[in-house]
């Protein structure tokens, strides 16, 4: 099969020859000595020849995609602690909120119950301490027996644990007072932007709703998180592993932004494999202090191997061929002149080889016809 393809390649030079006229034979032909050829001025296949110059690699640069994603170190999903009915909405996506300020109200009789929990604990603990300080002195006088007194005693005790029980139950609502008006202040935990808002008025809300269109999915009511700071999620495949450390530094590009780059780090890197797709979630983040970037929105990742450039050239890779298990270039070393080299080579990619030794920055090596080139060397070491 390779001596077919020889012959057909030595054909097309010869056609290529002779369709150009009474001026070819005035010519000579091509002349090998040893590993070199050498083409006359003006010869038919010379022309047929295409050259590159072999450039300096550039750092190579492996590329993931993947998604934002909210910080969650930064986020808070809001939900509802109480089962009741939502009575005003106080904020919009966008807007700007501080720690503690109120998202929501909602009537709720839960909440009241806690509320009138904590209003009687009150009063139960004012009335504890006021027998304890009349059975003490009763005590003190000779008019009550000790027993009374380590009732008492028990009686406050009891009191005061009763109404730290209520307090904390409140605190865990986001409560300040004991009023009894069953209306729970909906509060943000943290200071950040509503990101997303799933709650209206008049609408139902509890603990444990699950909308049916998400199945064992909990939407939360509020999404508050800060925007300027995003994580971003890869999708990196199991032969990358090694290569991909957290710490990394990488550049993201987004569609929106054709023109921008944005700097991120490797965050950590995914415990285990996904079955199907075998590959690895591995987590960086992203500063967006612009706003530029959002939520969810399909990112490309740059991660660059090393610093600076590798050592040796890159060439297209058409410019080599393969003879027994040894790789070959064909520099042309003067017009018209061209020398046979080995080569090493290292990894390919998008269609160009790199030359670890053989090839020097600015040498012009043949990418069309070198096959014909190898093929009149091989005939001359035969003849």
């Amino acid at each position: 099969m390779r001596r077919v393809i020889w012959c057909l390649l030595a054909l097309a030079w010869l056609a290529l020859a002779c369709g150009t006229g009474t001026k070819t034979d005035e010519l000579p032909g091509p002349q090998v000595e040893g590993d070199h050829v050498v083409i006359a001025e003006g010869s038919p296949q010379l022309a047929a020849l295409s050259l590159d110059e072999a450039r300096p690699r550039s750092t190579p640069v492996r590329q993931y995609t993947g998604r934002l994603a909210w910080n969650d170190d930064v986020t808070v999903r809001v939900y509802s602690p109480v089962a009741g009915r939502v009575r005003d909405v106080k904020v919009n996506v966008g807007e700007r909120v501080t720690g503690g300020q109120t998202l929501a109200s909602i009537s709720s009789p839960d909440f009241g119950q806690a509320q009138a929990d904590a209003r009687a604990a009150d009063g139960q603990l004012r009335l504890a301490e006021r027998t304890l300080a009349r059975q003490r002195d009763l005590f003190a006088h000779g008019a009550a027996a000790r027993k009374d007194v380590d009732a008492a005693e028990a009686d406050y005790a009891r009191a005061v644990a009763e109404q730290q029980r209520t307090q904390a139950h409140l605190r865990l609502f986001g409560a300040r007072d004991t009023t009894v008006d069953q209306l729970l202040p909906l509060r943000s935990p943290v200071a950040g932007m509503i990101a997303e808002r799933a709650v209206s008025p008049g609408q139902e809300v509890r603990p444990d709703q699950i909308l049916a269109s998400e199945a064992q999915v909990l939407r939360p009511l509020f999404v508050v998180t800060d925007p300027t700071r995003l994580w971003v999620w890869l999708d990196v495949a199991e032969v990358d592993l090694a290569q991909l450390q957290p710490g990394e530094s990488i550049s993201l590009r987004a569609r929106a932004y054709p023109d921008r780059r944005f700097d991120g780090v490797i965050d950590l890197v995914g415990a285990s494999l996904d079955p199907a797709t075998r590959t690895v979630r591995v987590r960086g983040s992203v500063a967006n202090p612009e706003g530029l970037l959002k939520s969810e929105m399909y990112i490309t990742a740059d991660v660059t191997d090393g610093e600076g450039a590798p050592p040796g050239v890159e060439l297209p890779s058409k410019a080599l061929f393969l003879e027994g298990e040894q790789r070959f270039v064909f520099v042309e070393e003067a017009p018209g002149r061209f020398r046979r080299q080995p080569v090493t080579v290292g990894p390919e990619r998008g269609g160009r080889s790199a030359v670890l030794e053989g090839v020097k920055a600015g040498q012009r090596v043949v990418t069309e016809g070198n096959l014909l080139l190898e093929q009149l060397v091989n005939g001359a070491a035969k003849g």
